[in-house]
């Protein structure tokens, strides 16, 4: 293959570079979305793209955003309920919004990929994941090889959660584990013994699932390099088709739940890269190979072929083989992406179900992209995705001389170049694979909206 399977890991590399930084599943990011993004303005974006867009394949996003209990790490937009009469009514306003969604999107348009986040999906009973399943067929068409992938959580999975997702057409799945180790699991208030997650991906092996991925966490309270290590030899046995190694972020000023997670319990600094460095090195050992941002795949997985090849891609569903087509996101807090447009649903439960009785579509937030940001966009999910770029073809596509259009982030690149990190040819900028790891610190400096260092400076996460 031409993509090294093994990245190296420069401890005082990653902490010369450690600071806070975007994950960009978007261009601009969240924190530049306001306001003056509305219905209107959606659906004239969703009419020029149904008659100019190239790719007129779909892809949905549903949020989920109910669980059973609440987990003490988690960031995600969530509610923790068992009222099953407030699923169900959830489920009857989703359907209201696909109904309102389809009045503007061509029939003859077909779904390529569809994702259900959360939340924990698979806190819908058997019996309501099949009524949504047939909603969603009721007013889109699939195609053949649609991508149709589902967040589990097996702790309160049974079998006939999974009967019931293949039924529907679901063949791919991602299951979180974070951390094997009871002390941490008790700390995170996430208790998952290894069996169940094993009888998770047996079931999802014996019904035909085509892609398992499992999510690890480092930087959890009391995590040590043995008992990590351990979590990791034992996920390996369960053989998953990919697996992403997240970062804890510990934001407690923003993520209110957090602030139950004692500093002093957290892993120093320095343990957590040792902590990341023991991940790569045993995946990368395993034959797993580092796709970029968290995430590691086989070498026969169509995510390494794409990254081999130059067709990666990346956004809200993380990284993809399918570029360029529509996300239409459905339910609360949900993030859409049109080609020039960003368009984020009500947060908050009653306004957006106020939205929907009122025959409106659900948008809260957004933001259009002017050509600076198309541009810029691109030239970061192309270093992000497929570590490299060629300068000529954005020279070609956005009439610039690149040198002279990026010279700040290319000056400012310069100590990146110095330490290793990158290449940067008259013609080329290529991340180097100890500079994979780095990623998101080299696309920043592509970003304009951190480069203005204008008004209050949002929050983020550590890059590594």
């Amino acid at each position: 293959m031409g993509i090294n399977t093994k990245i190296p890991v420069d401890i005082e590399l990653l902490k010369k570079y450690d600071k806070a930084g975007p994950r960009y599943t978007s261009y601009p990011t969240a924190p530049y979305f306001h306001e003056g993004i509305d219905e209107k303005v959606l659906i004239s974006h969703i009419a020029h793209d149904d008659k100019h867009i190239a790719n007129r394949d779909l892809s949905l996003y549903f949020h989920i955003p109910f669980c059973d209990t609440l987990c003490y790490f988690c960031g995600c937009n969530m509610m923790v309920t068992r009222n099953q009469n407030k699923i169900e009514q959830y489920l009857d306003y989703l359907e209201k919004e696909i109904q309102l969604l389809k009045r503007y999107i061509d029939d003859d348009r077909k779904v390529i990929q569809l994702h259900f986040g959360g939340g924990t999906p698979t806190h819908l009973s058997p019996t309501q994941i099949r009524r949504l399943g047939a909603i969603i067929h009721k007013y889109f068409d699939f195609r053949e090889n649609a991508e149709v992938g589902v967040e589990i959580d097996p702790r309160e999975l049974t079998r006939d959660h999974m009967v019931a997702l293949s039924e529907v057409g679901f063949n791919r799945c991602s299951m979180g584990i974070q951390d094997f180790d009871k002390k941490v699991q008790k700390t995170v208030n996430r208790i998952q013994p290894e069996n169940i997650t094993k009888d998770a991906v047996t079931w999802a092996r014996e019904l035909g699932f085509t892609s398992i991925n499992l999510d690890l966490m480092y930087g959890l309270p009391f995590q040590n390099l043995k008992t990590y290590g351990e979590t990791i030899d034992t996920v390996l046995t369960m053989n998953p088709d990919r697996l992403a190694v997240f970062n804890y972020a510990h934001l407690p000023n923003m993520i209110k739940h957090q602030q139950v997670i004692r500093e002093e319990w957290l892993p120093s600094g320095d343990q957590k890269l040792e902590l990341l460095k023991l991940s790569i090195e045993k995946l990368n050992n395993a034959g797993y190979v580092y796709i970029g941002m968290d995430h590691f795949a086989k070498p026969e997985d169509e995510l390494t072929l794409a990254m081999e090849n130059g067709t990666l891609y990346r956004n809200f569903q993380g990284y993809s083989t399918h570029s360029g087509i529509n996300l239409f996101a459905i339910g609360i807090t949900s993030i859409g992406m049109l080609s020039d447009i960003y368009a984020q649903n009500y947060k908050k439960l009653d306004d957006y179900y106020n939205a929907l009785d009122q025959g409106k579509l659900p948008v809260m937030r957004g933001v259009t992209l002017n050509e600076d940001d198309q541009l810029r966009r691109e030239v970061i999910t192309e270093l992000m995705c497929n570590f490299k770029l060629d300068k000529s073809r954005f020279e070609k596509k956005y009439t610039i001389d690149f040198d002279n259009y990026f010279n700040e982030a290319l000056t400012s690149l310069k100590t990146f170049e110095a330490d290793g990190l990158i290449l940067l040819g008259k013609n080329h900028l290529t991340i180097t694979d100890i500079g994979r790891l780095l990623i998101r610190n080299i696309a920043m400096n592509f970003d304009y909206y951190l480069m203005k260092k204008q008004g209050e400076k949002p929050q983020f996460s550590r890059t590594v």
